[in-house]
């Protein structure tokens, strides 16, 4: 498998997902701003969507859209803590995490990676995006993950989203129980893989 990332981006999560279940696939980067591969390719060719992640498979099919690639990923082994079965409770109850993450919070982001935006509306969009993760904070405080004590795909993408907000100048520092979760999972060893895998800092 191939799998196109981009260091940092939301590809990171389903990254996480292959070190955690131990499946090996190659890391092929893209530059997102010229739409290059690392060895020269035209991405648009390859997903014209232009967006990481895109996964590849053995025989040249291709999945879009992190959320999919981590089922993907997931069902591929059993371990039921990090990608619970179909038709468990714990999975709906993933899903909608992963639905929440990706509808609220990380299309919440977009807007404030855009350099055409003036501060005033940056300011207003980032307190909209803070509120909804002091929610998040909220339900944390009895919990050590998502779904409860095990690590799930859902807490790989939740850590990789709160990662922009230092990026993006959001201060999260306040919410505690959000702080300890991301500390928890950033000194799993295949996040620190991933992370080392990109190029990028220790969480």
């Amino acid at each position: 498998m191939k799998l196109y990332y981009s260091p940092g981006a939301c590809s990171l999560a389903p990254h996480i997902v292959l070190r955690e279940t131990g499946q090996a696939a190659d890391l092929v980067r893209v530059d997102l701003a010229t739409h290059r591969t690392g060895d020269g390719r035209d991405f648009m060719a390859i997903n014209p969507k232009g967006q990481v992640p895109l996964l590849e498979l053995d025989d040249g099919r291709r999945l879009s859209e992190g959320v999919v690639i981590a089922q993907y990923l997931g069902d591929r082994v059993d371990n039921p803590a990090l990608m619970p079965r179909p038709g468990t409770d714990e999975r709906y109850r993933l899903l909608e995490w992963q639905t929440f993450i990706t509808t609220e919070l990380h299309k919440g982001f977009t807007p404030l990676f855009n350099a055409a935006l003036d501060a005033a509306a940056k300011h207003v969009l980032g307190q909209i995006l803070l509120k909804k993760l002091q929610w998040v904070d909220m339900q944390l405080a009895e919990r050590r993950h998502l779904l409860g004590e095990p690590f799930s795909a859902a807490d790989a993408y939740l850590f990789v989203v709160c990662g922009w907000t230092r990026v993006v100048g959001l201060d999260i520092r306040g919410l505690r129980h959000l702080q300890r979760f991301l500390a928890d999972v950033g000194a799993r060893p295949a996040v620190r893989e991933a992370l080392a895998a990109e190029g990028l800092p220790a969480a």
